[in-house]
């Protein structure tokens, strides 16, 4: 598998620096798990934050707070036992990487997938911070979006299949990032259904009236 597609610079600071929303954190870990040119970039990025603060001067903290940490910790550890069932699972074949099967509780053949229209599934994935949206979309071959643009950013991560999107063919782990600018009408690819994580910070902007008037039922 070669990723061609990466998380940008921009995109990549403010998830190592602990600023970027849940969804998209969630999205830019999932690509990580998958793609070891963009680890390494995270682990450089990390390297430099570590630098930063040693070069700050120190501040005091209370005496409970390494205490306080650890219940956080041990909290989020076993939030994500239960959510992942708490049940062994072969994961060498899996389709959805970790840590984003854990937020669905499966792979693509376990999840409760909801019509979202024709030829269209959908699962909305819950975050605590609701500054942006996270869903998975499993799209038939060959099927066409509806023209649309953004009033935001959008972000999207291929996990099978492909999807074409202008001039590009996004595969396995490949990210697209698209903002106010863009205006489109991706595809999926021929041969299998494409599986992709998205998330977006603000309604779409459709240009054909009828898909206007279903998007309130669509929530996208």
């Amino acid at each position: 598998m070669t990723i061609k597609f990466h998380v940008s610079n921009d995109l990549l600071l403010s998830y190592s620096s602990g600023t970027l929303d849940e969804a998209s954190s969630l999205l830019v870990a999932t690509h990580l798990a998958l793609c070891p040119h963009c680890r390494a970039r995270n682990a450089l990025a990390d390297s430099l934050g570590g630098h930063l603060l040693d070069s700050l001067d120190a501040t005091p903290v209370s005496p409970d707070m390494i205490d306080v940490v650890l219940a956080r910790v041990r909290n989020q550890a076993s939030n994500g036992a239960s959510r992942s069932g708490d049940r062994p699972r072969a994961v060498a074949d899996a389709i959805i990487p970790e840590p984003l099967r854990t937020y669905l509780g499966g792979d693509i053949d376990e999840l409760p997938w909801k019509r979202l229209a024709p030829r269209i599934q959908q699962i909305s994935i819950a975050t605590l911070d609701h500054r942006s949206r996270a869903r998975l979309l499993r799209f038939q071959s060959d099927l066409k979006v509806p023209t649309h643009g953004h009033n935001g950013r959008e972000l999207t991560l291929v996990l099978a299949g492909s999807l074409c999107d202008r001039d590009a063919v996004l595969l396995r782990g490949d990210i697209a990032e698209t903002d106010e600018r863009t205006e489109h009408q991706p595809h999926a690819g021929p041969g299998e259904d494409c599986i992709c994580l998205a998330v977006t910070d603000a309604p779409l902007r459709f240009k054909s009236m009828f898909a206007r008037l279903l998007q309130p039922l669509f929530g996208i």
